[in-house]
């Protein structure tokens, strides 16, 4: 059996993303690690960043950007793909370049891909998710957040990124361009694994975090929309009042202790309510609130009507 890390990157260091230890955290479990690297700006180091790694098992494939062809966050879809095509794995790891795998979690990875592995009814495996936000100590938990996704896919060539890259479907006969395809395209059947994936994309320096959220946009709905649509925000993106969220007790996976050092926007954050606050984000909405409060205290934390892009197997 072999196992496949893949992800898909541009503008990583540029950008505040922790590439660096999203490549390490799966070294000791994956035979090899597939990189795709944009075109990046020339004030980033992403690939310097990557071949800082002494590994042999990183494989880099360098691409160019169409946004005119795959527009509305596609790029993403697309991109990923080019790096599973590259795989020669069993299991395929995809992770995110701001998602990051506690090493407590490898042995179980490890030991369920060999147990599953000629079960062909299984086509992935599906991890739980802790959000954090602003800083490394608080994290959110919230019916407008996604609480699990797929992560490691069967090597099927019918298997492909969907939509803006969050996740993956059997797409049969892919025409390598509607990553929005919906008729046609069927979900996976998965198990799901006692294991998290620790995503960092919400903590930024706020003038970064800002920056970054302008390049997603633009990703999605151009450089002229998307001007139109910061054109009156702040330079520094407002985490809100980070004193009504979770707050993380346990230590972050090795991988990541070394870029946690640059931690220094601390007087930056809010830890106390306030009344004047400029923006109210999706999770602190009443009507996010009170679904949160119902699904955690009824439901053990699943999702009341939310959308799932996967079918779980019972009884794996």
């Amino acid at each position: 059996m072999k196992i496949s890390g893949f992800t898909f990157t541009k503008n990583a260091t540029k950008l505040y993303y922790p590439v660096k230890a999203s490549i390490e955290c799966l070294l000791p479990l994956v035979d090899e690690f597939i990189v795709v690297i944009g075109d990046c700006d020339e004030d980033d180091n992403t690939e310097q960043e990557i071949k800082s790694i002494s590994s042999d098992k990183i494989k880099i494939i360098h691409t160019v950007w169409d946004l005119e062809k795959y527009s509305n966050g596609t790029e993403y879809a697309h991109q990923t793909d080019i790096a599973k095509a590259a795989c020669t794995g069993d299991w395929l790891f995809y992770l995110q370049t701001d998602e990051v795998v506690h090493e407590k979690y490898l042995p179980v990875i490890k030991k369920s891909c060999e147990k599953y592995f000629s079960d062909k009814e299984v086509d992935g495996f599906l991890f739980k998710y802790r959000h954090f936000w602003g800083d490394y100590d608080h994290y959110v938990v919230s019916h407008a957040w996604y609480a699990r996704e797929i992560r490691i896919i069967r090597n099927d060539p019918d298997i492909h990124s969907w939509r803006d890259a969050q996740s993956f479907r059997r797409i049969p006969h892919f025409d390598g361009f509607d990553y929005n395809k919906s008729a046609g395209a069927f979900k996976l059947n998965v198990v799901e694994l006692d294991a998290y994936i620790f995503h960092y994309g919400f903590v930024r320096p706020p003038g970064i975090m800002q920056k970054k959220r302008k390049d997603h946009n633009t990703h999605y709905q151009g450089e002229a929309s998307t001007e139109r649509l910061f054109k009156n925000e702040d330079a520094a993106f407002d985490y809100g009042d980070l004193s009504k969220l979770k707050i993380y007790h346990d230590r972050h996976p090795l991988a990541m202790q070394q870029f946690m050092k640059g931690f220094n926007w601390e007087a930056n954050l809010r830890y106390r309510s306030r009344i004047d606050k400029k923006k109210i984000h999706k999770h602190e909405k009443f009507k996010y609130r009170m679904l949160t409060l119902f699904e955690q205290t009824f439901l053990k934390g699943k999702s009341f009507f939310g959308f799932k892009n996967y079918y779980i197997l019972k009884g794996k």
